[in-house]
């Protein structure tokens, strides 16, 4: 019932579908590239330095634009956002061979992705009731589960029927109809940010170290994820046949545990505090990797790839929460894109260290560099406990009425 109630509230339904439309382009974007690339016969470095380039230009653009809605407003920074990146989508379709203009629209795109992300996070206080915060913010982590399966099938699908470069202006055209959605909305046009503290200067909410601790935290748990996704590929590839749909079949249980682990957690009334729950979540992520030490046979490692996907989902829906608790007054959207920006910071050295382990004769190196990323950062969460409690809760702002 805890969901239906979410759905049937006022302005939840259209958010969450238009979040997840626009949101859609960022689970494409780093295959479409290269497959749009290749597509126009650009060689392997020149493919690998403009997917870098995206997914560094994000990293950078989505704290700035974080602070400017906290310090405009959403619509306007969502809208031009959208187009902005759309034209580095548009730049990329129309020269994906240019050795100038495939990376500079890729750092087009990934600079404006428009933050979807985070202002949905930030307007959730605002548009639910407290006692459905932590619903509305599992199945908004729940959502995230389904982005990492249906964005790479949507790449797969229009680039085989219409060809890689139609895939680009897709991802163009979803990002901005999914900010249209958002950015018209209701409550997003209502929303103000809190006066911001003007003791947060230039590091904004990075003055709070129980918030620079929970990043770091997160930032271990997306590194085990790339690793682990880097883990199930090598270890499908030599295991051939004997599992099907290989490395894909153990990417979707890991991703389908993570569905079915947060709408659980968002089912349960929970009486710890958040900052507990987070702590927590992320031991037991730590513990659910473990297994995979063992490289067990392929239907063993199935169950394993769904039981380590169980738990990341309830630790990010936890870690939504606290941000808002830890972040300075009126820096609530940049602490989210921060998140963003340090757990894909994360799952990309996760990626790239795991990637040149798997070179070697044995998986279990691989491995270790998943599970020790995320005990890592179960060992820095359980650490700042005290910098968590002691963090003042961000207040929440009315909306103001829309007429």
């Amino acid at each position: 019932m805890g969901y239906l109630a979410l759905l049937r509230a006022p302005h939840v339904t259209r958010l969450l579908l238009g979040t997840l439309l626009g949101r859609l382009p960022a689970g494409m974007t780093a295959l479409v590239i290269a497959l749009a690339l290749r597509e126009a016969g650009v060689p392997y470095g020149r493919i690998g330095l403009a997917t870098s380039v995206y997914a560094l230009a994000a990293a950078v653009g989505g704290p700035v634009l974080g602070r400017i809605v906290d310090r405009t407003g959403q619509p306007r920074v969502l809208l031009a956002s959208a187009v902005v990146a759309g034209g580095g989508y548009a730049l990329l379709a129309l020269a994906p061979g240019s050795p100038v203009a495939a990376p500079l629209g890729a750092a087009v795109a990934g600079l404006a992705m428009p933050p979807l992300e985070p202002c949905l996070r930030s307007l959730w206080p605002d548009v639910v009731e407290d006692e459905q915060l932590d619903t509305a913010y599992a199945f908004d982590s729940a959502s995230q589960q389904i982005l990492y399966v249906a964005g790479p099938l949507a790449v797969a699908g229009i680039a085989g029927l219409f060809g890689a470069v139609a895939a680009l202006w897709v991802a163009a055209g979803l990002g901005l109809a999914g900010a249209l959605v958002v950015a018209t909305a209701a409550p997003t046009r209502a929303w103000r940010a809190p006066a911001r503290e003007q003791s947060a200067g230039l590091l904004g909410p990075l003055r709070s170290p129980g918030l620079v601790l929970l990043l770091i935290g997160l930032a271990g748990a997306g590194w085990a994820v790339g690793a682990q996704n880097v883990l199930f590929i090598a270890y499908a590839e030599r295991h051939a046949g004997a599992l099907p749909g290989g490395g894909g079949t153990l990417l979707a249980l890991a991703a389908l545990g993570g569905l079915l682990g947060a709408l659980a957690y968002g089912m349960v009334s929970w009486r710890r505090s958040t900052a507990t729950r987070t702590w927590v979540m992320a031991l037991a992520m730590a513990a659910s990797y473990l297994p995979l030490l063992t490289l067990p046979g392929p239907y063993p490692m199935a169950a394993l790839a769904f039981l380590s996907g169980i738990v990341l989902a309830p630790l990010l829906a936890a870690a939504f929460v606290l941000v808002a608790e830890l972040a300075p007054t009126g820096t609530v959207t940049e602490a989210f894109a921060w998140l963003v920006t340090l757990f894909a910071t994360g799952n990309s050295l996760g990626y790239a260290v795991s990637g040149h382990l798997a070179e070697g004769s044995s998986l279990r190196p691989v491995a270790v560099c998943a599970a020790g990323g995320i005990a890592l950062g179960a060992l820095v969460l359980f650490g700042a406990r005290r910098w968590f409690r002691s963090a003042p809760v961000t207040p929440r702002v009315e909306p103001v009425p829309v007429g």
